[in-house]
């Protein structure tokens, strides 16, 4: 274990020497510490049991700490005013998403109830910005069409969230029915979960400002608290029966709508620390999850994998975006960076145990296939495609896509004005 341990350190260690050179190239960070963790497994030189143990506590924490820093960086009323493209993705884009990958899930997962087909759809609809990175820094692509994708990425797994929780819920209920009233226990869920988070990031941005405006804090202070409120955010919905992830992603909601730019710690983490918790995440996915999933990846569930990527994600948001200013070109664009990643692999980790076991480990492989598969595939293609997509639209004078956009974020400042 701790020559293993070791190996990580220098491995890590390595990869931020290159970092920069990497980032210009197909090999992600994403991809890389997968395939380390993978290739770690293989070696024998960490335990793949310890590793599980230590994948859900990594996991969740990432996840909590993630989804309230991600949530806590959205302007809403910026959002609802001028991000017209990133809204239809997440209002229409989602939904149909979910709906169009269930139909396409059927064939795929016959003689399973529907439920399970929808609960795949809405496990391989999230996507993550960390595995389009290429795409998302790259200059040259028009910074509307980059902010698009950074916005809907950052928001849609928080709001896939609830319909993996209520498929799950359902599923359980069909498969062991009266074990447990597992529709009251997902109706306390996603009603319960939201009110303590709203109630918590509203209440905790309030005494935030207080606290600057009398100089009772500093900047390196308020990230700790701003940490420790997305986890209280979790424990309070924990303990009053609702789901502590959807908590934290409200409570970051109203937090930073609250402070309106006021700490600038809820833009910086998710740039650095929250790196390593995403990097291990990643890492601990190849180590303890990446060997049985690639064991059991058929042909039915490679073809699945496939038609969620190549069909659809690209259809949801070509309806979603229908009627809007946006080229057919940037359409595709959209449809095609749509990366799986930790959300798709961390949801299916949560539910595995609320439902049969063998599903949840067919479901649970789905996943974890899905998320390396589309790492190589979008760390493949991201860099030359968005090469070839900015060099086509530099010439489209007078195109949606190279309008001028407002700041997204408020102003970030040290003190309250």
């Amino acid at each position: 274990m701790t020559t293993g341990l070791l190996l990580l350190a220098l491995f890590t260690v390595s990869y931020t020497l290159l970092a920069r050179t990497l980032s210009n190239g197909i090999l992600t960070a994403p991809i890389l510490f997968i395939g380390f963790g993978y290739l770690m497994a293989q070696t024998g030189l960490m335990p793949g049991t310890d590793a599980e143990r230590l994948l859900h506590i990594v996991a969740e924490m990432a996840l909590i700490v993630l989804l309230f820093l991600d949530a806590a960086q959205i302007n809403l009323q910026a959002l609802r005013q001028r991000h017209q493209w990133p809204l239809r993705m997440l209002a229409l884009g989602l939904p149909l998403a979910i709906i169009i990958g269930t139909l396409a899930a059927m064939p795929f997962l016959s003689g399973e109830p529907l439920i399970v087909a929808a609960l795949a759809a809405a496990l391989l609809a999230p996507t993550d910005a960390a595995l389009g990175q290429a795409v998302i820094t790259n200059k040259a692509v028009p910074e509307r069409v980059r902010r698009a994708l950074t916005l809907e990425s950052g928001l849609n797994d928080g709001l896939a969230l609830p319909a993996v929780l209520l498929f799950a819920s359902l599923a359980g209920e069909m498969m062991q029915p009266g074990a447990t009233d597992w529709l009251m226990f997902g109706a306390k869920q996603l009603v319960l979960g939201p009110l303590a988070g709203a109630a918590l990031g509203a209440v905790g941005g309030v005494l935030f400002l207080t606290a600057k405006r009398r100089g009772m804090t500093t900047d390196t202070i308020e990230g700790i608290g701003a940490i420790a409120m997305a986890g209280g955010a979790y424990l309070a919905a924990d303990e009053i029966g609702g789901n502590g992830f959807i908590s934290a992603f409200v409570a970051g909601l109203f937090f930073g709508n609250v402070i309106k730019g006021q700490c600038a710690f809820i833009y910086e983490f998710t740039e650095s620390e929250g790196q390593m918790l995403s990097w291990g995440a990643f890492f601990l996915i190849g180590l303890a999850l990446l060997p049985e999933a690639i064991a059991h990846l058929d042909a039915g569930s490679l073809a699945l994998i496939l038609v969620s990527l190549f069909i659809v994600r690209p259809l949801a948001v070509w309806l979603s975006l229908a009627g809007t200013d946006a080229a057919p070109l940037t359409k595709l664009f959209f449809g095609w960076f749509g990366p799986r990643g930790l959300a798709t692999a961390l949801f299916a980790l949560l539910i595995v145990d609320q439902i049969d076991h063998e599903i949840g480990q067919q479901l649970l492989n789905l996943a974890v296939n899905a998320v390396w598969i589309s790492a190589v595939l979008h760390g493949v293609t991201a860099v030359p495609f968005a090469r070839w997509y900015a060099a086509h639209m530099s010439g489209q004078d007078g195109a949606a896509e190279l309008k001028a956009m407002p700041p997204m974020r408020p102003e970030v400042t040290a003190e309250v004005k």
